[in-house]
């Protein structure tokens, strides 16, 4: 059990070395704790022998290990009053009647990570889980036309295709075969079913065929392969001095890209609980700087996981907060 100073000082090193990126000296915390320096020391000495804190190589000062870290989060995070300025640009996305829900999340999730340089995820109801409702076409111009697809949860994705020399009224055809024939399959299911009941006979209605089966074809392949993971902000691991080293991003973005990883680390669940988790570290299973802090939501249609990613010296209280309103909102 820690010492009312020693809890006073490891959180005033955390809190620091979240804001600053750099080992906290003994001065800087006299200043803070009107202690003497002498008291200081012996105290970052014991925390640092208990396993709390670590002394880098370049500096006399000390940051949090990953120990330190689990006992800041669990005994003296001050969580406070979410700020006034993230909650009301998520209020503002929460309360336009025009976006669905899926649209809702990525929008709130690409707030949160432009506000905190953080790298949010968001994992939806599997493929299986969403039905094919309708599909639908809008021409760009005279060689591009946007696919959209939507399904029975309320998820709605479009993709730019590029046609050479096809006639639109071919493209809509098309359309109109798919939404009569496959309706009501699972996402996952429908480029097997375009295999086997459209592509057989689609020749016998649409005379450019082959070009336009092929575009529709990738379309579902990649909503199948990308429904229900995304990923915003990846590039926010740049920002962050822990992340320097060329070796180290490789090995973040490798494991970001890998759907099956990121599936794994937020379907991971320590007490099967929707309630906000913190995965700190070697724990994240991404690397050993890194902290997953994730939620998960469930609506009468819907459910699924999001989860914000960034180093082990993250603003906690900020994060927390922040996926707690976003969940309240997604489940109301």
């Amino acid at each position: 059990m820690l010492t009312k100073r020693e809890n006073n000082i490891l959180k005033l090193i955390v809190d620091e070395y979240i804001h600053l990126a750099k080992p906290v000296s003994s001065k800087l915390l006299c200043k803070k704790l009107k202690c003497s320096s002498a008291t200081i020391r012996n105290d970052m000495k014991s925390l640092e022998d208990m396993g709390f804190l670590e002394k880098t190589h370049t500096s006399s000062g000390r940051i949090p290990s990953e120990t330190g870290y689990r006992y800041y989060v669990e005994n003296l995070l001050d969580r406070g009053k979410m700020k006034n300025a993230d909650m009301k640009r998520l209020e503002i996305i929460f309360s336009n009647q025009q976006l669905a829900l899926s649209d809702c999340i990525s929008k709130s999730l690409q707030v949160v990570s432009d506000m905190t340089s953080y790298t949010s995820i968001v994992l939806g109801s599997s493929s299986h889980e969403n039905l094919l409702k309708k599909i639908e076409v809008v021409p760009i111009n005279e060689t591009e036309i946007t696919v959209i697809v939507v399904t029975d949860k309320g998820h709605v994705k479009h993709k730019v295709v590029k046609l050479e020399d096809v006639d639109l009224d071919e493209v809509k055809k098309t359309v109109d075969l798919i939404n009569n024939l496959i309706i009501g399959t699972p996402i996952d299911e429908v480029s097997i079913k375009l295999e086997y009941d459209i592509k057989p006979i689609i020749g016998k209605y649409v005379n450019q065929h082959e070009q336009i089966y092929n575009a529709f074809y990738h379309v579902f392949t990649d909503f199948t392969e990308n429904n229900n993971v995304n990923i915003v902000g990846k590039n926010k691991f740049l920002e962050q001095p822990e992340f320097s080293n060329v070796e180290k991003i490789k090995g973040i973005y490798n494991k970001l890209d890998n759907n099956d990883i990121l599936r794994k680390i937020t379907s991971t669940s320590k007490n099967n609980s929707s309630d906000i988790e913190i995965y700190i570290g070697e724990e994240s299973q991404i690397d050993e700087d890194v902290t997953i802090i994730k939620t998960s939501y469930k609506t009468k249609t819907d459910k699924g996981t999001i989860a914000i990613v960034g180093p082990k010296r993250m603003e906690y209280d900020r994060v927390i907060n922040m996926l707690e309103f976003i969940k309240e909102n997604i489940e109301r």
